[in-house]
């Protein structure tokens, strides 16, 4: 047995401890807004309704209901340096509740907990993510060691261990092989759907599967330091952003803090009325708009479910209503991941009937995507499969099979040369069938060539005109970043017409994720689709991620919007419903604007109760609120024409789905 190479020693892989149980909803619900809605109650029991109650047992639940707007008001003292929303909410409250106006008070605390309540439920998390990229790598490895073998668990497992893995299991490690050769399904890390053939001396990685033949590994990288271990690293140093901190509320509120202190301030300064200096804090302009952009943000996300679209946060709506650089993965995406029969060539005189009836014959029972393709288009055109009798299969050959009384070979070109197979007659009759690169499958039936099945994994029907239509959003640049190869990749690029700077080939996660990097660096926000553990990485540094249903679970897990139909036209529709949220988010900031901007000049000059600030204020965000609710109520989508249509501004963004069909001939 070869000697094995030595590989710099991995650290160990650390067991992920299991995220403690998130509460329900209801129950988060109640203790956010319990002790507001509390203080509320009694407020319009002691002051409305005259029931009697003390002022102390009022001001006391108010007291309690604020204290979370005063620890948020603290924190952000101490890790901004400078005052935030949080601390202008506190300040108003704290000033109403001191002149003894409890309603306000509780009203200004409901809304406030209410809009923070609306905003924890859209933050991302990234900790279960982590677990189910864990999930995918294998737990136990078989190992050679004197002699004997040991099933270990793979935190066990050193370098320069000979690791075995026999048919059907996933490769546990990184390494070169020892002996023997395997068809391995690499689609979980390169995201290409044809199985390669990998022989001693070729270098596997752990996450791929074997499909046939059984080899041995000098193992050389285990855990964290394997290929796909770095994807789960780079996906745990990603970049996840709070949407509380980056939404529109908390900038636009953050703007307002500092000016409605000094103005606050300056009317207390000359007037000494401290109910007049509360109700220029109470008109705050923030108030209004954190309650309406949440709840546009959940009214889009309840519409886009409603689609068929699941969009997991505020922020990915804000970040996909700006996308100017779509990036699709190809194996999966762009196409369906499926390989398909494409073409069928002979020479002269010879049947493809005929050729494909034998092929099939040979094929059947085989697992293999090439001879599942092959039968399902003897089946598509109703022929009858003839029995195969004794048969031999050669891993990364071919296949030699007794069918009616002949020696039928099915497999590469190289193989039908090695058993003396003349394949001039057909290059003959088709003299470029050399130079289309286009992958094959050759058959031949007692030492006559009989032709060439070409097969390929077909674009999506969509795929064209939703290509089209996001190339035409303005400022908008296609890409296409693959781990499957330049020839392949640039095939598919110029079907879709996506230019060749914008095609990105034969790139493993970590490389998939340094073109996303890349195009950040060019002040691009990145939305990525892909479908796959190759795209896992991608997914995490890309701005906004998007996935399929049907897609890998790592994808789903990962990506920030989960198109739940499996077809692409939800992409062009989840596009159109962020941009319009975005375009309701800043008729919110008009709507709350303008009535506070007038209630703010009164409280300035002539003055105003904190009482009718406070109505003015917080009707302005209930009517922000409501206009925010108008994706539900079909706002959104208005003049659609068909059931997947979707508007953006004013102007129809999806065209209807057209047939797709592959028209073949069969002689």
């Amino acid at each position: 047995m070869p000697p094995c190479l030595l590989a710099s020693s991995p650290s160990p892989r650390h067991p992920v401890s299991p995220s403690p149980t998130s509460p329900s909803p209801l129950r988060e619900m109640v203790g956010t807004m319990g002790l507001p809605v509390l203080a509320g109650v009694l407020a319009v029991l002691a002051g409305p309704l005259g029931w009697g109650i003390e002022p102390v047992i009022v001001q006391s639940a108010l007291i309690l209901a604020a204290l979370p707007v005063a620890k948020r008001a603290w924190e952000g003292i101490v890790t901004e340096g400078k005052p935030n929303v949080d601390f202008l909410d506190f300040s108003a409250l704290a000033i109403v509740t001191s002149l003894g106006e409890s309603l306000a008070g509780a009203s200004m605390v409901t809304l406030i907990q209410l809009g923070e309540h609306l905003r924890a439920r859209t933050a991302r998390s990234a900790s279960h993510h982590v677990q189910q990229l864990l999930a995918t790598l294998a737990q136990f490895a078989w190992v050679e060691r004197d002699g004997q073998k040991h099933h270990l668990p793979i935190a066990e497992v050193q370098p320069d261990d000979t690791v075995i893995v026999y048919p059907g299991e996933m490769i546990p490690v990184d390494g070169t092989i020892l002996r023997g050769s395997a068809l391995i399904d690499e689609q979980k890390l390169t995201g290409e759907s044809v199985p390669v053939v990998r022989a001693v001396g070729e270098t596997v990685y752990a996450s791929t599967g074997v499909r046939e033949g059984e080899i041995y590994i000098c193992t050389e990288k285990v855990g964290a330091t394997t290929r796909a271990g770095r994807t789960i690293e780079l996906i745990q140093n990603a970049p996840v952003h709070d949407t509380r901190v980056e939404n529109y509320a908390a900038k636009i509120g953050d703007r307002a803090v500092i000016p409605t202190l000094l103005l606050g301030g300056a009317v207390f300064a000359f007037t000494g009325s401290a109910a007049r200096a509360a109700s220029v804090l109470t008109i705050d302009f923030a108030t209004g708009i954190r309650v309406s952009v949440p709840t546009t943000v959940m009214a889009s996300l309840s519409y886009a479910a409603s689609r068929g679209i699941v969009i997991r946060s505020g922020r990915a709506i804000e970040q996909l209503a700006k996308a100017d650089a779509i990036v699709f993965d190809k194996t999966g995406t762009l196409t369906q991941g499926n390989i398909a029969i494409c073409g069928i060539k002979t020479p002269v005189g010879v049947s493809e009937k005929r050729l494909l009836q034998l092929a099939a014959a040979a094929e059947q029972r085989i697992i293999h995507p090439v001879a599942d393709a092959i039968m399902r288009h003897a089946q598509y055109h109703e022929l009858t499969i003839p029995p195969r009798g004794e048969w031999e299969y050669e891993v990364g050959l071919g296949i030699r099979a007794n069918i009616e009384g002949g020696a039928v070979l099915v497999g590469s070109d190289r193989f039908l040369r090695q058993e003396n197979i003349d394949l001039e007659p057909l290059y003959h009759q088709h003299p470029r069938l050399q130079e289309e690169k286009i992958p094959a499958i050759y058959v031949a039936n007692n030492g006559q060539i009989l032709g060439v099945i070409q097969y390929t994994d077909p674009l999506r029907p969509e795929s064209h005109q939703v290509v089209d239509i996001l190339s035409s959003l303005r400022g908008a640049s296609i890409h296409l970043l693959t781990g499957d190869n330049w020839h392949r990749a640039r095939v598919v690029a110029a079907q879709l017409n996506i230019p060749e700077p914008n095609i990105h080939a034969e790139a493993f996660p970590e490389q998939k994720a340094k073109v996303i990097q890349k195009l950040h660096e060019e002040g691009k926000t990145v939305a990525f689709v892909g479908d796959g553990l190759n795209d896992s990485a991608a997914l995490a540094y890309a701005d906004v991620s998007v996935s399929f249903r049907d897609g890998s679970e790592v994808a789903r897990e990962t990506a920030d919007v989960v198109l739940m139909r499996n077809d692409l036209w939800g992409l062009v529709e989840a596009v159109s419903i962020a941009r319009n949220a975005r375009d309701i988010i800043y008729q919110n900031a008009g709507i709350v604007a303008v009535p506070n901007l007038t209630g703010l000049a009164l409280a300035a000059t002539v003055g105003i109760s904190p009482m009718v600030a406070t109505a003015l204020n917080n009707g302005s965000g209930a009517i922000a609120s409501l206009n925010g609710l108008r994706p539900l109520l079909g706002g959104l989508v208005a003049g659609a024409t068909d059931s997947r249509g979707a508007t953006h501004r004013g102007r129809s963004l999806l065209v209807a789905p057209t047939s797709y069909q592959l028209n073949e001939t069969m002689e």
